[in-house]
Formats: structure tokens, sequence, C-alpha cells
């Protein structure tokens, strides 16, 4: 602490100090909440309005959906809502704590580092750099630019924590502690990678390693990235909107600690019918559905603390933003382990039911806390008035139905199209056999969620207006500090009650919060490390070749996982579609894995062989050429970007390493073969009427990927025969 801002009294035995609280850091990331707000919001409607009418992908690289989506969810994740968490953490913490933020500098380099993550993001996503791992695309330079802010803002924290004159922990700095340490763990576990060029990475993880780590990563990034420090944020802004104390201090304590012991436990429930171990499966959904009951706990604890206020809903928005949160929370923890259920997980997941749900966390959860927060907010650290009411109701009537519009519409599409998909007739065939089908019957329902998404980005603009104004109003003094003087309290005072005792010891909390959640994570993960315990040994994988592996990047660059997956599961419906259920083997040299979460095109698995190569290069130029009502962006400058052949040697050398069976002639000669692979491929194209000179294209890599699908699993018999 500076000692120009903290002044002791001339009593040496006082226990009362003057201190001023670092309130323009909290202002920095305010408003870096309001811009990239509308940044990410923007991009979701764009990105919707793509899926309902495809020309909105306007043949423009940068801006197709497979590249947009990504780019959308990470500035909503961790531009929005970060900047949001870090504004909030950032005000709350210092007057929960009583103690100024321990060093300016750090916060400092705090927000400008994570502005220039979010930016490294919106430039390398558009172009193609990505990881596609959901919630995770960004690339290693990247990767370790988060690792270090984050690090720095943990250091922030927990040395504020350790001067603090309260000695007792709030409850939400229980929630903040839960976030910066899980967080942190999450990342860099997900995060090991191996460089192959400036911009691009192989995980170490492959196959089911991969897909159960990063949906570990995905289900927690959700758990401690949006619903932990929110849920912080809530135990301080709820009661301080209300002017109340939070209903009940006991469920507080069982909220806490079985929500942040219980949630690490459910990622699996993103994998089942997969090809990853049932009892891994199980254990996933298991403790999914135990969540229905600590998350419930907090939300009632929300409810009930503005239970005395709810009179006046109708002259406070600041409550209606609130109450629409917690709902939209307990609405979204309740379907959470519904879909985790394996039998409506056959129905609902790949689907948009899930978009759906994913949404009424995001935007009711965290969208309207965020707004709500900020309305409280806002006019303190400017010292003024709210600029308008009236603008704060409409923005927040307008909100709400953009939500239930998007909701609505996406649980019904999602629903229909899983009905669509499993229908089996009376003589055990499909009812819907074409993909297509099921996707032009839901496009009027994705007009309804990008109208949705319009009133909610409307709303979210008069939020914005409001708070502009509110600014404007703040006297020549709101930038002047304000001495705040704060008490010591605590030190003295025993309890009998043990967790009281634990409140007062900052790092003995922060080291059972880190068992908490290491527990359930060192139970999963670990037994997939020995993956020949899973493999079957009558069963052997063919690596992919060298332009196979080059198309494999296009894919990858392009964003096909998005709406098309590799995994088919053991259900009736998609065995006829598709093919025999996906094994581990079939995937088991894969870096990264692309099963995938959304099927809004057909699962590829075993596309393989299934067309010939100009029916792949037709696909790929103009979709509706092949498939009729397709929602299919075009690829046009697949036909004009050369494949990068010169970094295959390194990316096969980095593949041995990491065990993927190919001997040292294949490394050395990697790219020389590939190109003469990609000479036969582009001949035999130009003989069907395709353009001359392909071979150096995009476009002939992606063909041979596409075509190596499903067609490198053999039985160890059939190899040798061979």
């Amino acid at each position: 602490m500076k000692g120009s801002l903290m002044t002791a009294h001339a009593d040496h035995n006082s226990q009362t100090e003057n201190i001023v609280y670092d309130d323009q850091i909290v202002k920095y990331f305010t408003l870096a909440t309001f811009g990239w707000g509308i940044a990410a919001l923007l991009f979701g409607l764009l990105a919707a309005l793509q899926l309902a009418y495809w020309p909105m992908n306007m043949n423009m690289e940068w801006v197709t959906f497979g590249r947009l989506r990504p780019l959308h969810t990470n500035a909503a994740i961790f531009a929005f809502a970060g900047n949001a968490i870090f504004a909030g953490m950032y005000y709350s913490t210092q007057r929960l704590l009583k103690a100024r933020l321990f060093s300016d500098f750090l916060s400092k380099v705090h927000f400008w580092g994570w502005q220039f993550v979010i930016l490294c993001a919106a430039v390398t996503l558009p172009l193609g750099y990505s990881q596609s791992k959901e919630y995770a695309e960004l690339e290693w330079p990247i990767d370790i630019l988060i690792a270090l802010v984050w690090v720095i803002f943990a250091i922030n924290f927990f040395m504020t924590i350790k001067n603090r004159r309260e000695k007792h922990l709030y409850v939400g700095i229980w929630f903040y502690i839960a976030t910066i340490i899980t967080v942190a763990m999450l990342h860099i576990v997900n995060s090991i990678e191996i460089p192959i060029t400036p911009l691009k990475s192989l995980p170490v993880w492959g196959g089911i390693q991969d897909a159960l780590v990063q949906w570990w990563y995905g289900h927690n990034a959700v758990a401690f990235f949006l619903t932990t420090p929110f849920l912080g944020l809530m135990y301080y802004f709820v009661p301080k909107a209300a002017n109340r104390p939070v209903y009940s201090y006991r469920l507080s304590i069982i909220h806490f600690w079985a929500l942040v012991f219980i949630y690490i436990w459910a990622g699996p429930h993103h994998l089942l019918y997969t090809s990853l171990p049932d009892w891994a499966q199980s254990l996933g959904m298991v403790f999914s559905l135990m969540l229905w009951a600590p998350s419930w706990g907090g939300m009632i604890n929300g409810l009930m603390t503005l239970k005395g206020a709810f009179k006046e809903l109708i002259q406070n928005p600041v409550i209606k933003f609130f109450v629409a949160a917690l709902t939209f929370y307990g609405m979204a923890t309740f379907e959470g382990p519904l879909l985790s259920i394996k039998s409506v997980s056959a129905l609902g997941h790949y689907t948009d039911w899930i978009v759906g749900h994913v949404h009424s966390g995001a935007l009711g959860w965290n969208g309207m806390l965020i707004m709500g927060m900020m309305l409280w907010m806002v006019p303190r650290l400017w010292k003024t008035e709210l600029y308008s009411t009236k603008l704060a109701e409409n923005s927040f009537w307008i909100s709400l139905t953009g939500v239930l519009f998007y909701y609505v519409s996406m649980t019904v599409a999602g629903i229909t199209q899983g009905l669509m998909l499993n229908g089996i007739n009376g003589e055990g065939k499909l009812m819907y056999p074409d993909f297509v089908e099921t996707v032009t019957k839901i496009v009027p329902l994705y007009w309804v969620r990008a109208i949705g998404g319009a009133l909610f980005v409307t709303g979210y603009l008069i939020f914005i207006y409001n708070m502009y104004k509110t600014i404007k109003l703040a006297p020549k003094e709101a930038d002047e500090p304000v001495v705040v003087k704060v008490t010591r309290t605590g030190w003295n005072e025993k309890s009998h009650e043990p967790h009281r005792q634990l409140e007062g010891m900052g790092l003995a909390f922060s080291v059972l919060t880190f068992i908490a959640v290491l527990v359930g994570s060192v139970i999963e993960i670990y037994p997939t490390l020995s993956l020949h315990k899973y493999v079957n040994p009558a069963q052997t994988t063919t690596p992919f070749s060298a332009l196979e592996i080059a198309g494999r990047g296009v894919y990858v660059a392009e964003g096909c996982y998005v709406c098309h997956s590799q995994q088919i599961r053991p259900i009736a419906a998609e065995v006829l579609r598709y093919g025999p259920a996906s094994t581990i083997e079939e995937s088991m040299w894969d870096r990264p894995h692309q099963w995938g979460s959304k099927r809004t095109g057909p699962d590829l698995a075993r596309v393989g062989k299934k067309y010939p190569d100009m029916w792949h290069f037709q696909h790929m130029i103009n979709p509706r050429a092949i498939t009729p009502n397709s929602i299919m962006p075009n690829y046009p400058w697949l036909l004009e970007k050369n494949t990068d052949f010169l970094s295959l040697r390194r990316e096969f050398s980095v593949m041995k390493d990491l065990g993927v069976p190919y001997d040292q002639d294949t490394i050395a000669n990697a790219d020389i073969v590939a190109q003469k692979q990609a000479k036969v491929i582009a001949e035999e194209l130009e003989k069907q009427g395709a353009p001359k000179g392909l071979e150096k294209k995009q476009i002939v890599a992606l063909i041979a990927y596409l075509q190596a699908l499903g067609q490198k699993a053999v039985t160890t018999e059939t190899a040798e025969n061979k």
C-alpha cells in the first residue's frame, strides 16, 4: 500500500484508518465491458442471420460462420463477461476487504494485458488461426499471454486479501477465490501444447484424452468463468441493491462448497454415447444431476434476499434485472442436469436445444446480471444519478423479450431436429434420411432466433446510451479520490464455528478450495492417460498421410468442426444414417479431436469414399449445386490459397514425439509425398472439368482429408493379410 493513499490517526492504538479505493481501474474495466459487449452481441447477431440466410456469409473467408462463431463466443465470454467480472470484482473486493488493491501497476498491467489478449483473438480467429477446441480456440502465444495476465490478476487479488482490514472473508470473496484458482488450472492443463509454427501448435492430448480434457475445461469454463464469479457478484450487488443482508449465511456455505466440489466432475456429460469409456460418462451424468441442489440453493438465496424488495420492482429497474438474472440461473441449472440424463442427451445433443440452453444462461443470467450490476455501480462510480429510469425499464423489457424469443425458438428447433434425426419407421428405416430436410424444417425458427437476438442487442444499446448519459452527468470532481474511513475488524474475535474460523484464514481457505476442484479433476483425467487400457489390441488405426494432415489443417482453420461432428453414437438412427458407431481407435491419433458438439450438417466420421472427389470440389465451391436448400457457405478462396507444405515435416516430427507411429522416412519426405498425392488428385479433378493447376491449392488437401475419414481403421488380421 502506498503511503500517500493511507493515513493512520494520531492515536497509534486506534484501529480506524483512512483509505482511498482504486476506482479508476474499475472505471476502465466498466468502459471496456460496454464496448466489447456491443461487439460480442453484434457478432452473435450476424452469426444468427448467417444460419437463417446463408448469403449473409458474403463469400468472405474471414466472416464465414465457421470463423465468426468462435469469435462471437470468445468475445462474449472473455471480452464482455470477462471485463464485467473484473470491474465487479475489483469494486466489491476493495470494499469487502476494506483495503485498496495491492498494486496500481499490476491493476493497469492486468487491464491492458487483457485488452491485448482480446485484440489478438479478434485478429487471429477471423484469419483462421484456431485450435478448434471450444472456448479455447486461441493459439499457443495467446495462451501463454492469457496465463501471464491471469497470474498478474491472481497476485493482485491474493495480496489484497493478505493486506485486508476485515478478518472474515465475505461469501462473495469465496467465489472469487474459486474462480481464480480453478480457471488457472483449467487453462494451463487444457493448453499444454507444442508449437509447430508461430501461430500453430498441437495439443499433447490426443483422441479421447483430448476430448475429455477439452470438455473438462469447456464445461468448467462455463462453471468457473460464467457462474462462480457471477455468483460472487450476486452475493455482493443483490444485497446492496435490495439494502438487505444475504438471506441465509448457512445456505451460502452449503452452496459454495457443494458447487465447487461437484461442478468439476460434470464435464463428461458433453460426451454421452461417444467413445469415452462408460464409467466416465456415468460419472459425469451422476454429478451433473447432483448439481441441481447447490445451484438452486444459490438461486433461492439470491431470490429470498430480494424477497422484501419485490414491492420495489415497479420503481427499481435494478431489482428487475437481478430477479430476471436469478430466474434464468435457476432455469439454466435445472435444464443442464436434465440434458445430462443419457436418454435426454440422445435427443438433445448435437441440436439447437443445447444452443438455446447455453444462451438462456449467457444472455439471461450473465447478461441481465451485468446490466443490473452496472445500473447500480456506474452512478456511484461517477458520483451522479442514473440518467433515466424509463430507459432502464425499456432496456429491461426489450432485453427480456429477446432472451425469451431466443430460448424458446432454439429449444423448439432442437427438439424438432432431434426427433426428426432419430425417427425410425415401422420397417426399421429412417423417417428422414436426407439430413438437409431436418435443417430446412427449422430455418423459420432461425429467423425467430435472429429477431430475439436483435431485440436483445436493441435493449443493450438502450442500456449503453443510458450509461453514456449517466457518465456525462458526472460532476467535475467525479475523478477525485474519496477518502473512506474503515475500521480493522475481527482480528481478536474468536468463533466456535469452524467455518467462521476458516474465513479468517485466507491461505487455508484457498488451499481447501484448490483441493476441492482437484479431486474430481484427477479422478476423471488420470485413468485416460494410460490410453492403451482402452484400445482394442485386435484393431489398429493408420495415421493420416501428409496431404491429409494438411487438409485437416484447412478443415480446422475454416471452422468446419462448428457444424460437423466426427463421432457416430451407438444410437439406432445414427448407425443407420452414418454407419457403425465410432471407436476409440479411430480417433486415437487425432490432435486435436474433432468429435464436435453441434450438427448443422451431417456427421463426417465415415464420409470418406462415399462421394467422388468432384462431388467434394463442387460442394465446397457451391454447396447448393450438390445439396439444394443447404445453408452452408461457399468457399471459393480454397481454389486460390496455397497449401502450407513447408510446415509438414515439423508437424510430423511433433506428432511422432507424441506417439503417432510415423517413421523417419515419412517425416523427412512429408512435404514431397504430400505434393505428389496432391498432383494425382488435381489431375483427376482436371479430367472431370475442374480448373488446371490445383495441386498446390487448399481445396485439394481438404478433399484428401475428407476422403480419408473413416478409412483408416483396420483389424490386425486384415493388416497382416495385406
